[in-house]
């Protein structure tokens, strides 16, 4: 069974910190550590666009990023930062959105996301579907209106 993105960040954190690295890297070396079958390894994503594992290790990398655990040198490459490092130190059991809570720029991050001034999130959580453009728009334009009312 492929664990979820939070499961995912320890082991993504680990690999990234032996140096530069790929997703497709990445997901080989912890398809191998889990034993996970041929078949878990090709498993999609109902859209059928994107292999399950890639998308979980995608976002545990994206959240760690979030957090300044994860930076990206260069297009499709990323690393562990000198933070995640000094995290990896300190033999965390786990990572999870919890742990990384505890980053200033995560929670500020994570609190944000969503509709900003009627624009639609260009980032997903995965654990909840993104505001769809219409309902932030109806946010921004309801805004407006009590902004206008207020005025008068």
């Amino acid at each position: 069974m492929i664990p979820d993105y939070q499961a995912l960040m320890l082991p993504v954190l680990r690999l990234a910190s032996e140096g530069e690295t790929r997703v497709a890297d990445v997901a080989e070396r912890i398809a191998d550590d889990l034993g996970l079958t041929p078949e878990e390894r090709e498993e999609l994503l109902p859209s059928g666009r994107q292999r399950l594992l890639h998308n979980r290790i995608h976002w545990a990398k994206f959240y760690m990023s979030k957090a300044g655990l994860i930076a990206s040198p260069a297009r499709g490459r990323f690393l562990a930062t000198d933070k995640g490092k000094a995290l990896l130190a300190t033999a965390p059991e786990r990572i999870d959105v919890a742990l990384l809570m505890r980053e200033p720029e995560f929670r500020n991050f994570y609190r944000n996301e969503g509709c900003d001034g009627g624009e639609e999130s260009t980032t997903t959580r995965p654990d909840r579907a993104a505001p769809s453009a219409v309902t932030c728009s109806l946010a921004a334009i309801s805004s407006s209106l009590r902004a206008a009312t207020a005025r008068r």
